[in-house]
């Protein structure tokens, strides 16, 4: 039981789980950034808005379920490593994808939203940019999903990860053809 408890203690010096749980948060806010301002704008249906908010929900889920996974003591030390990595990745899309933030959100600064409004050209590159971060993580799961596969725990949650990845894709993509 000793062993459990410290093995639980140097996963959370590995990454503590606050800043895991605040990081977890902020690809969430940082997919969602998508929607508030620019709907208005018209670039974005309203159609576009809900999906794009039913996001959060499902990363916070997924890390919610990552971090409470990672401080199982009754997982062996293999699955811990790939869940840790799990997480380490997603908060890397989380990262990379709040360098968007800003070009997304600029168009509180544009007044003009005629068809060709530079608000539209900013929310398609900003877009792409994001479907291009995506499709690399992907990639880097997919490795990690290999590296996991002889423990199934771990190996099951880089599946729910890429499941994951591969929804906000096709949502971004279903977005990115209309504009």
């Amino acid at each position: 039981m000793l062993l459990a408890h410290d093995r639980r203690h140097e996963r959370e010096d590995a990454v503590g789980h606050g800043d895991v749980e605040v990081r977890a948060l902020a690809l969430g806010v940082a997919m969602l950034v998508l929607v508030p301002n620019v709907s208005s704008s018209g670039v974005l249906s309203e159609s576009d808005f809900k999906k794009v908010e039913a996001i959060k929900p499902l990363f916070q889920n997924l890390m919610g379920d990552l971090v409470q996974t990672s401080k199982r003591s009754d997982i062996s030390s293999g699955d811990v490593d790939c869940v840790m990595s799990t997480i380490r990745e997603l908060l890397q899309i989380s990262d990379e994808l709040s360098s968007y933030e800003y070009l997304i959100t600029i168009e509180k600064e544009v007044t003009d939203f005629g068809e060709n409004s530079p608000v539209k050209g900013v929310v398609k590159f900003a877009i792409e940019k994001s479907n291009t971060i995506l499709a690399e993580e992907r990639k880097r799961l997919v490795q990690l999903s290999d590296r996991c596969s002889r423990f199934p725990l771990a190996f099951g949650k880089t599946q729910q990860a890429l499941q994951f990845i591969d929804t906000t894709t096709n949502l971004l993509n279903s977005i990115q053809v209309r504009l």
